[in-house]
């Protein structure tokens, strides 16, 4: 699903009617001077407290830009937003309950372990908050109760890396997951291996040990030299990557999922082929916007479709811009 004429005017309405037309924005998309990293949430101007709840903790290079685009949302409406994240589900189910207790007015959580957060997610739509899932989950973001979703098909995406790297002559794929059990990880290598049409092995890797993913990629393209591409779906294991092809002597194509400053860098110097652009930021900006306007008119969107944010490309032809939107934290 993609956007349509009908859903921007939904958006472009709301934050009309939500904030005046404000000067130098089109399409609900911030300004520069709005969409800048947040310092912290902004004092609520009687708009309430809208808590969101992540799969990855502080620090993180891909999330702080999500975090950046709901903070500066917040700003923008005048409401109280919290972040939070963590990796274990355990402790993320436990911030979704803590977020209930506190009598939210709207929560936002990615779900990529969802039969982990079902429970917590269930007693937050039973107490009467409105809940908004992104980046992961959205296949059962609607049977878990949940207003809308918001991010891209895994999927679709996985495909779209898998005929790129086809076209550039890939026949053989090295898929590198850098998280046990997420689902939407798997989606990506199941839809990588439907675009390449050749064959995809996968191989786990711990993000929170790069040295150590570095270390194993190199030696399975060391291991099997028909390896002729590899598709990391982190930025950051993608730097790893792109060290293991360079120090193993390989010539594997290179392409990955996901945005920091580095992979920008790589691709303008033809390191990395491509990044698959999820847009990260509006997974933050959009669900702010959306319980906003679902509480101040009770407006849905998406019509029990996802509102997907991506998959765009970033190229060596468009990567000197997306680099220079970076600075600001929204990309």
């Amino acid at each position: 699903m993609k956007w349509t004429t009908g859903l921007v005017a939904v958006a472009v309405l709301g934050l009309s009617a939500l904030t005046g037309c404000s000067a130098g924005q089109a399409g609900g998309q911030p300004t520069k001077e709005t969409a800048g990293a947040a310092s912290g949430p902004a004092p609520a101007a009687g708009g309430g407290t809208f808590a969101v709840v992540t799969h990855a903790s502080a620090g993180d290079a891909f999330w702080d830009v999500v975090k950046n685009g709901a903070e500066a949302a917040g700003k923008r409406y005048g409401v109280t937003v919290t972040y939070q994240g963590d990796g274990d589900p355990a402790r993320q189910s436990q911030l979704i309950d803590q977020a209930v207790s506190q009598k939210v007015d709207g929560l936002v959580v990615s779900m990529a372990n969802p039969d982990a957060l079902k429970e917590s997610v269930g007693k937050a739509v039973t107490a009467g908050i409105p809940v908004i899932t992104i980046n992961s989950g959205g296949d059962v973001s609607r049977e878990f109760g949940a207003v809308t979703h918001v991010g891209q098909s895994e999927d679709v995406a996985g495909r779209g890396a898998g005929e790129k790297l086809k076209a550039e002559g890939v026949t053989k794929l090295l898929c590198v997951i850098h998280e046990a059990g997420n689902v939407g990880l798997d989606q990506r290598c199941n839809g990588a291996t439907q675009g390449l049409g050749g064959t995809v092995e996968r191989l786990q890797v711990d993000v929170g040990n790069l040295a150590d993913a570095t270390s194993k990629i190199k030696a399975r393209l060391q291991a099997d030299t028909s390896l002729n591409g590899v598709l990391t779906l982190n930025p950051a294991v993608a730097v790893a990557a792109r060290d293991a092809i360079a120090d193993g002597g390989s010539k594997a194509k290179l392409g990955t999922f996901d945005l920091s400053a580095d992979v920008v860098a790589a691709i303008e110097d033809g390191e990395i082929l491509f990044a698959v652009d999820q847009q990260q930021y509006l997974q933050g900006w959009l669900p702010i916007t959306f319980l906003t306007l679902y509480k101040e008119n009770l407006n849905t969107v998406g019509g029990g479709l996802p509102v997907n944010t991506g998959p765009g490309f970033v190229t060596k032809d468009n990567a000197a811009k997306v680099a220079k939107l970076a600075e600001s934290g929204t990309r």
